[in-house]
């Protein structure tokens, strides 16, 4: 079974620490889940348009902004749905 390595990108690291225990423990528990996938592309959805990231995962009210390097999933940021495509 692939084994995906996450990487976190500095804003990812900033965004998350100004979450509640809850919602880090959650995103935890899901990136974990989607790394250790066969195909963690499964469970994204491709971003259109001119994009920071070329996918996301939804976390609750959360997205998950990321891209795909060999076997690393790069965490470019987290953020909650309404703020996270405003540029």
């Amino acid at each position: 079974m692939a084994k995906f390595k996450l990487v976190y990108k500095k804003p990812a690291v900033k965004s998350i620490q100004q979450l509640t225990p809850q919602i880090k423990k959650r995103l935890k528990v899901k990136l974990e889940f989607f790394g250790s996938q066969k195909d963690p592309l499964i469970y994204a959805k491709a971003l259109t348009k001119p994009a920071d990231a070329q996918y996301r995962y939804r976390v609750g009210n959360y997205r998950v902004l990321f891209d795909i390097e060999g076997n690393n999933i790069v965490i470019l940021l987290v953020q909650h749905r309404k703020d996270v495509y405003k540029k």
